[in-house]
């Protein structure tokens, strides 16, 4: 690694950063320079690798303002040996006090693709030999328009009474279907969206769906209309039955109200929820891989939830994930 230099990013450096050319142009993220002027970039959280001058290896921890938690990892690229990431990643850590979360994000299908496979192989090794460990895959999916499928008249639909009945079916769903921005919202508020999502989101009881079939819950959906992206927030079922119905009943609410394009995230390994998406008129955009540090408890372990307010608004969740 003769006459590579490694450092942080001094302010004014972003075309610095951005000499390097995106390896994964398809990918739908924010750009490092609207992250700076938002706040959650920073340059001493940026860091490059030189060689002749060269940019060969670049990698931006990001941290919202007001965020609670530490920053992480959201952009790293290497055109270079998998050592030289990781002798970045090194650096960077000593200067933070220690490894952080990287969230590794991959275009759609991409352990089926090549040429993806080529170019994120190298930043990849290079976590993992500095002991980050992969703890999970999440996709992101989007909705566009496709046709609902019909409803089979089982099911009724009606918004949330009140905080206290939202709450009350979120302690009975051990495992939401749909948790968009689940990472996003623990980095940045300390919040576990499974156990408390009305911690993070800003959303008012009646933008809330149940699901009642004779007239007992049997779902719960919360959407946002008004973020980056109108999103399905939250999705957990009390019967899985209802599960197509639901997802359309939210689609159907966020469009008549003028969306045009819904997003929603979703473990990898629910292939159930997955097929339903996909049935609903939902295609894969993007996956996130989550490594984290080796001695850190699995990704979907509770965290306790911190202040709302320093959580921001779901623009942030959509935005930023």
């Amino acid at each position: 690694m003769t006459d590579l230099v490694i450092r942080p990013l001094v302010a004014g450096e972003e075309n610095l950063f951005e000499s390097m050319p995106d390896p994964l142009p398809q990918l739908r993220q924010v750009g490092y320079a609207d992250g700076i002027a938002g706040g959650g970039y920073r340059p001493e959280n940026t860091w490059v690798a030189l060689r002749a001058g060269r940019v060969i290896g670049r990698a931006a921890w990001l941290l919202p303002p007001g965020a609670v938690g530490a920053p992480w990892l959201e952009r790293f690229d290497l055109d270079a040996e998998p050592e030289v990431g990781a002798a970045l990643l090194r650096a960077a850590h000593e200067a933070f006090g220690g490894p952080q979360l990287y969230y590794a994000a991959m275009p759609a299908h991409w352990r089926r693709r090549p040429e993806v496979l080529a170019v994120v192989k190298a930043p990849m090794t290079a976590a993992r030999l500095v002991g980050l460990v992969e703890r999970g895959e999440r996709l992101r999916c989007s909705w566009t328009g496709t046709p609902l499928p019909a409803a089979s008249g089982r099911y009724t639909f009606r918004p949330a009474a009140d905080v206290a009945e939202i709450n009350a079916l979120v302690a009975r769903i051990a495992e939401p279907d749909v948790l968009t921005g689940v990472e996003i919202a623990r980095a940045v508020g300390g919040v576990d969206l499974a156990t408390a999502p009305l911690a993070w989101l800003n959303s008012s009881p009646g933008e809330w769906r149940i699901a009642l079939d004779s007239g007992e819950p049997v779902g719960l959906v919360g959407t946002a209309g008004d973020a980056c992206y109108p999103l399905i927030a939250y999705l957990g079922l009390l019967d899985e039955a209802v599960r197509s119905e639901l997802l359309a009943e939210a689609v159907g609410v966020l469009a008549a109200g003028g969306a045009r394009e819904v997003v929603a995230d979703v473990d990898a390994h629910r292939v159930a929820v997955l097929a339903e998406l996909e049935r609903t008129g939902f295609r894969q955009l993007r996956s996130r891989v989550v490594f984290e540090p080796a001695a850190s408890p699995p990704s979907g372990s509770a965290v306790t939830p911190g202040s709302a307010a320093a959580a921001g608004s779901v623009a942030d969740l959509a935005g930023q994930d």
